[in-house]
């Protein structure tokens, strides 16, 4: 099966270091693939690859079988289309309120009436259980539900695939775990396509079905939960003792 999002040979240099060097790497449709490491190993930047808001120095990076490295602009918001984000803060406009944030990406990019965009928001905060809280600015909810909205605009207009980046960064356990589970409500309801990039191994081997570990610029890893906390690697193994996590399988899979 062709891959949905493919990395081929991709480098990237910033301020003289390789900050991505020589990353090779498929994403498959359906899959929740999760991209872990340290601080500064590049997580983010490869997210902005696959959206074309970094282009790499070397290398190519294929959606759908097209590589979107030199493509003109008309044909990358084509294919920006084909995306969801969601952002480490949730990147709420203060003075619109959750459904007004959340229906944002339709009244920007469609032409549909008011009913159905209020039928469509009401579904979406549904999916992220905030049917309850749309008339609230964001403000006046928690930092988990600040990201649940965000998600809900991630999902709003029905994307292939969405990006996450640190979704669970700033939060308590119990709304970490709250997360992990609507990424994983998303991808099973929604049939989308996830790629996370995360700090937490906990989340990651919660919801992923494949994970990989960027280090020192490359990727040192790349594996199914259970095989990636079996890695011989050195790296891999410290990654996951840092969060008490072992190669015997002390963890749990929250995302059901």
């Amino acid at each position: 099966m062709r891959a949905l999002i493919e990395f081929d040979n991709v480098t990237k240099v910033l301020a003289g270091q390789a900050v991505l060097d020589g990353v090779s790497f498929r994403v498959r449709r359906g899959e929740v693939f999760v991209i872990v490491g340290p601080s500064g190993a590049g997580k983010s930047v490869t997210l902005k690859h696959m959206v074309r808001l970094m282009t790499p120095d070397a290398g190519r990076v294929l959606v759908d079988g097209e590589d979107i490295t030199e493509l003109p602009e008309a044909g990358l918001r084509r294919v920006r289309e084909r995306f969801g984000y969601l952002f480490q803060s949730g990147a709420l406009l203060a003075w619109l309120n959750v459904a007004e944030n959340v229906a944002l990406p339709l009244r920007e990019k469609t032409r549909e009436d008011e009913a159905e965009i209020e039928r469509r928001v009401a579904e979406a905060l549904r999916l992220v259980d905030l049917e309850e809280h749309g008339g609230k600015l964001p403000a006046e909810i928690s930092g988990g539900m600040r990201k649940r909205a965000g998600l809900a605009r991630a999902i709003i207009r029905n994307p292939e695939i969405v990006l996450y980046d640190e979704p669970t960064s700033g939060l308590d356990p119990v709304s970490s775990r709250t997360i992990d589970r609507l990424i994983a409500r998303a991808g099973r309801d929604l049939g989308v396509t996830s790629v996370v990039v995360t700090h937490d191994l906990h989340s990651a081997l919660s919801i992923g079905t494949m994970v990989a570990m960027l280090y020192g610029g490359t990727i040192v890893e790349m594996a199914s939960p259970r095989e990636f906390m079996q890695s011989e690697n050195e790296e891999v193994q410290a990654f996951l003792r840092s969060q008490f996590i072992t190669a015997e399988g002390v963890w749990e899979r929250n995302a059901r």
